[in-house]
């Protein structure tokens, strides 16, 4: 027998080569990756396990849509992508929704996607899971890749780091597929070839002449105002926007995930005279805010006739979109603010203090409508009281980062809780959609470590609602609030028919959604006042465990399509063409 110490101590040839899962991860880390969130299987679990242990933090989701959804929260908390990672064909369609959600968005994320033997797909071969992925994901991404080599690897990691953080953000697709798995090559020559992009997203500063025009119709306005986008967030421009504010006294309108770039309570605020500062502003400066469907395309009764827009924007494709912009400024937001600033000193201008106390005298009458709303003892409770108690537990903790999704729990939220630092709100963003908020939470959770908040509505909690287990598996600080109702929209529509099924609209009013997180580990709360909201979201905040509150609320609380009902027309005849609801108290306008 031989002597355990003169044994061989390694395969010599083995110790000298890697293998493309290796390799990918080592790429991966060498371009500042830390977190990869994704759902395993054929044919690439030995890839998460390795990268897991050669030092990225892999956070196993439960679907495929979440785990893109949580990496491209990193990836606007960070600005540079963090990458989600899927098994073939039907996980990959799984992310596919949530990489144009981030393209969309403009947040950068890479999605490696596993995929089956490449020539039995192409040959049509009846191969297991087989989808030509590369191709389907080119029009949900900014670019789509495919491993085909071994060699590649540090090409295709370098380019989807660029490609997705640079100009306006967004997703990028890299195909894994099982041919390449396999790959090896020598060490040496695989470290000779791994590179670190330069300088990924590099600023972009516009031209000075749009940047004099943009300071002189300014200067000349009556009503200007400044509307600033999530893309003014993503470019980590919240310095130059403030000094912007302060030196020029200009009210600004945030966009919902642009909400904290300046406090919420500041004084130019006009997040609670929205309609009146849109309808009277005559000059408009756009920072990373699109004129698409949330801002009425630019036209109608929305704005004044006779509105001019200053518009900055990396793209120039977004210039004149939907109608024609006074003045483009084709540029990264953050030089372009930082322009701004400088001009000041030759084309000075202050808005008028008759416009500014204009706005603040109806944010003042708005506030002092609502304000009863928000703090009403009425039971069973509306989403305004249940989130004005909720309110009083995020002003006490202002660090707090919030996700929240779904109609009336989506848009209330924005207008009762205030934001008062930069990218402390995700939400669904450009595209509208829901299921996103808890992978945006963890996401958020995962990349910060602070305490995050979970607000959504009992439908929109139903998408993702799942992923409550991979916060407790994970000891994640996420407190998930769901405000129940009992329906889409409200709980309270009727069947027209006469089969005996619930509505359309219609879900469970007596569930005990809590007790979902009890099941993993975690802890529940059941509030049926706004005092119980407030006691015990504040209990769980504070835990910084993973938690869960289950808000009660009046089943006819609510309106259809929250503050979008224009999206869902109702026929001109039958019985849709009047409403089939109970009367409902908390039918209310928009706190804007």
């Amino acid at each position: 027998m031989t002597d355990e110490t003169t044994q061989p101590q390694g395969d010599t040839a083995t110790e000298n080569i890697t293998d493309a899962p290796h390799y990918l991860a080592e790429a991966l880390l060498k371009n500042g990756v830390k977190h990869m969130y994704g759902v395993v299987g054929i044919p690439v679990t030995d890839f998460a396990r390795i990268a897991q242990g050669m030092g990225i933090r892999y956070i196993g989701m439960r679907h495929e849509e979440d785990a893109v959804n949580a990496a491209a929260a990193e990836g606007f908390l960070t600005g540079r992508p963090a990458v989600a990672l899927t098994v073939s064909a039907p996980g990959f369609l799984n992310g596919v929704g949530a990489l144009l959600e981030a393209t969309t968005n403009g947040f950068p994320v890479i999605m490696i996607g596993g995929s089956s033997t490449r020539h039995v797909v192409d040959m049509k071969e009846g191969e297991y899971e087989g989808l030509d992925q590369m191709n389907y994901a080119k029009p949900f991404t900014k670019e789509s890749f495919r491993l085909d080599k071994i060699e590649d690897v540090p090409l295709a990691v370098a380019r989807a780091v660029r490609i997705a953080s640079s100009g306006r953000p967004g997703a990028v697709y890299l195909d894994f597929p099982d041919g390449t798995v396999g790959q090896t090559m020598p060490k040496d020559q695989a470290e000779a070839q791994l590179w670190t992009p330069v300088d990924p997203n590099p600023a972009m500063p516009p031209a000075q002449a749009s940047i004099d025009k943009a300071l002189e119709l300014l200067a000349g306005a009556k009503h200007p105002l400044m509307l600033i986008g999530k893309g003014a967030s993503m470019a980590q421009a919240e310095d130059e926007v403030r000094e912007f504010v302060k030196a020029t006294d200009i009210p600004f309108q945030p966009m919902s995930m642009a909400k904290g770039l300046v406090p919420d309570d500041d004084p130019h605020s006009t997040a609670a005279c929205r309609g009146l500062a849109l309808r009277t502003a005559d000059v408009v400066l756009l920072v990373g805010a699109r004129l698409n469907w949330m801002l009425s395309f630019g036209q109608g009764k929305t704005w004044n006739p006779d509105v001019k827009f200053i518009q900055i924007d990396i793209d120039p494709n977004e210039i004149d979109n939907a109608r024609p912009i006074a003045c483009p400024v084709v540029g990264d937001i953050k030089s372009a603010m930082t322009m701004l600033n400088e001009g000041l000193a030759k084309t000075p201008f202050k808005a008028s203090a008759e416009w500014l106390q204009m706005l603040q005298a109806d944010t003042a009458k708005n506030d002092a409508k609502f304000a009863p709303k928000e703090s009403s003892d009425t039971v069973p409770m509306g989403h305004y009281n249940a989130l004005g108690a909720i309110k009083k537990v995020y002003d006490r903790h202002p660090d707090m980062i919030l996700t929240n999704e779904g109609a009336n729990s989506l848009d209330d939220c924005r207008n009762i809780i205030d934001i008062y630092q930069p990218r402390h709100r995700l939400d669904c963003g450009t595209w509208g959609v829901m299921g996103c908020a808890t992978g945006y939470a963890i996401g958020a959770a995962v990349t910060t470590g602070k305490q995050v908040l979970y607000i959504g509505g009992d439908s929109g909690f139903g998408f993702d609602g799942m992923e409550v287990e991979t916060a407790c598996r994970y000891n994640l600080p996420i407190t998930f609030v769901v405000l129940n109702n009992g329906g889409i929209y409200r709980g309270d529509f009727e069947n027209l028919g006469k089969d005996g099924d619930p509505s359309p609209l219609t879900l469970t009013y007596d569930a005990h959604y809590e007790k979902m997180i009890e099941a993993f580990g975690g802890t529940g709360y059941y509030a049926t006042t706004p005092q119980e909201v407030e006691d015990m979201v504040e209990k769980a905040v504070s835990s910084g465990k993973p938690s869960f509150v289950h808000v009660q609320l009046a089943d006819y609380a609510g309106k259809e399509s929250g503050h979008i009902g224009n999206l869902n027309p109702k026929p001109v005849v039958g019985p849709l063409a009047t409403s089939e609801c109970t009367a409902n108290p908390y039918l209310e306008g928009a706190h804007m």
